[in-house]
């Protein structure tokens, strides 16, 4: 009979099942390598997990519930955009540092194709568009934001920055690729990031077409 695993064996049950996934995608991903990883036995991790789906589905919670937090933290006390974006920045910052690999997971799944990728971009991303898109279309009600833009579009934009910010902490081929534009790490270049990005946000979210000046 198999004994009841630990909180703390089950703990790195997933984690080492994060990592395995996110390395090599759901097919290629070995359950004995993971419980090897772990320390526990390969009937542990069926017995609690029933198989290999069920347990990529516990580690696809594990890393949703994490950046759920996170985000939670963001929206936690009222601000406006500038302050929200930076609040957002300085949180994806240290979660793609402290949890590189549910990023790299997320970077796996958004690589990967067919109909179990669309249904899971549907409910990774339903929270965080409605989210933004919300807190956008309050900005410009409020005049803080421009009103010349489509707010689900500009919504889709934030998003897409915020995602290569979380890659280019905890993925090799992005942290190469932030060195050739930038150099040194984005680690080393945490506030430097910050500043930089808040500007870039604050100049396209802010400025309309109407008002900004053009030379021939």
């Amino acid at each position: 009979m198999l004994k009841k695993l630990a909180e703390e064996q089950l703990e790195r049950l997933l984690e080492a099942g994060v990592e395995e996934f996110a390395l090599q995608g759901l097919a290629g991903a070995n359950m004995r390598t993971i419980a090897e990883r772990a320390g526990v036995s390969v009937g542990a991790l069926y017995k609690y997990y029933g198989d290999k789906e069920g347990f990529f589905r516990a580690c696809l919670d594990r890393s949703l519930e994490a950046l759920d937090a996170v985000l939670a933290e963001v929206i936690g006390k009222e601000a406006g955009f500038r302050e929200y974006a930076r609040r957002i920045i300085r949180a994806l910052l240290r979660f793609s540092r402290e949890h590189a690999g549910y990023v790299r997971l997320y970077c796996a799944l958004a690589a990967s194709g067919g109909k179990d990728a669309r249904e899971l971009a549907r409910e990774i991303e339903g929270v965080t568009s409605r989210l933004y898109a919300g807190t956008i279309a309050a900005g410009q009600a409020a005049g803080d934001l421009r009103r010349d833009m489509d707010p689900a579009m500009l919504a889709f934009f934030f998003d897409n920055l915020l995602m290569m910010l979380q890659f280019t902490g905890c993925c090799d081929y992005y942290r190469e690729r932030f060195r050739l534009y930038c150099g040194g790490t984005p680690e080393d270049q945490e506030e430097r990031l910050e500043r930089e990005l808040l500007k870039f946000l604050e100049a396209a979210f802010t400025f309309e077409e109407a008002g900004i000046i053009h030379e021939a």
